[in-house]
């Protein structure tokens, strides 16, 4: 099922005030894949091993690096031997609480995304999961690891894709001002980031953007919120280049579905720049203007930019601590000739 959010007008959407909620601490856990410890562990050991990629140099990390906002602070993302993609990386910090996953939604879980960039050409560009099974199967510490989770002969594509996505559920940074506030604490929030909260009510910004993770109403994994972008023609769709990647559109195929992006969320926004799905827009505050023109058709003024993005800076998480695993050794050889 997919759900779509179209445009309507300034006037009905002002009173089309959603709720904006505090994120839970945990995400919602698929009954086939529970977690454990030794799979998160395992997950995570995968995340940073730049041996899933073609040529041993980009891991899940790489581009989605939680020692920083979950991203990698590109316009594109660099994958093996320095190709380009043609999209920014979205973060994954709570991206455990989308119920779809890429820009496009083209994933339905995090275990169906989490495989995918291994062996994209421009990304990880590994020829085949044969490949990367292989390789995995020639390190000892992984063969045990996968075992001890799975059970015997336990390295496959499916088990991969349950690891990496086990730990990425462990990837929640609430705790924000905003939740604290949410929370009863109601002295968490300024009184400017106060007034940039009623503000994105007001103006509709939340017939979108509202939600947990601030990219809709709580569907079921698999369902996406969907909405087309850039609405409003405007002189910001030249000048950033929106228009030119059709979106959702890329997938289905479907005329219906040009232009139109799963919801981003806003949380960790102010950490999180460039913007948009092609990263062109640096700064926030200029992001904000170009949705309120593009979207809403509204030309902000310059202390409404800086209540709103007063407010967007108050969903910036705490983090918890990650800490570096150390990668199983692939003893006496190298695995990365393996063809």
């Amino acid at each position: 099922m997919i759900r779509k959010l179209f445009p309507f007008s300034i006037f009905i959407m002002a009173f089309n005030v959603k709720a904006m909620l505090p994120l839970p601490s945990k995400a919602e856990i698929p009954k086939d894949n529970l977690q454990s410890v030794e799979k998160i562990n395992l997950g995570k050991t995968l995340y940073f091993d730049p041996r899933l990629s073609k040529n041993g140099t980009v891991s899940c990390n790489t581009c989605h690096n939680v020692m920083l906002g979950g991203d990698d602070q590109r316009s594109v993302s660099v994958g093996v031997e320095g190709q380009k993609g043609g999209r920014s990386a979205p973060t994954v910090w709570n991206s455990a609480f989308h119920t779809v996953q890429f820009w496009d939604g083209r994933a339905k879980s995090l275990e169906e995304q989490a495989v995918g960039p291994i062996t994209n050409p421009i990304e990880m560009g590994m020829s085949d999961f044969d490949l990367v099974i292989k390789r995995l199967s020639q390190i000892p510490g992984y063969v045990l690891m996968f075992d001890n989770v799975f059970g015997k002969n336990g390295i496959s594509k499916e088990n991969i894709g349950k690891a990496i996505a086990s730990f990425e559920r462990t990837l929640i940074s609430g705790n924000s001002e905003f939740d604290k506030y949410m929370h009863g604490n109601k002295k968490a929030i300024s009184a400017q980031k106060i007034r940039g909260m009623k503000l994105v009510q007001e103006i509709g910004c939340t017939a979108c953007h509202s939600g947990v993770n601030f990219n809709g109403e709580n569907l079921k994994m698999g369902e996406g919120n969907f909405q087309k972008f850039p609405v409003v023609e405007n002189d910001f769709i030249k000048k950033y280049n929106l228009s030119a990647d059709l979106g959702r559109f890329n997938v289905t195929k479907n005329e219906d579905d040009k232009n139109m992006w799963r919801v981003p969320t806003w949380r960790n926004i102010a950490i999180t720049a460039p913007y948009f799905h092609n990263g062109a827009v640096r700064t926030l505050d200029e992001a904000v203007r170009v949705m309120a023109k593009s979207q809403l058709d509204m030309n902000l003024k310059d202390d409404q930019v800086k209540d709103i993005v007063a407010f967007l800076e108050s969903l910036t998480g705490t983090f918890p601590r990650i800490n570096m695993p150390r990668l199983p050794e692939s003893t006496s050889t190298t695995v990365l000739d393996l063809e």
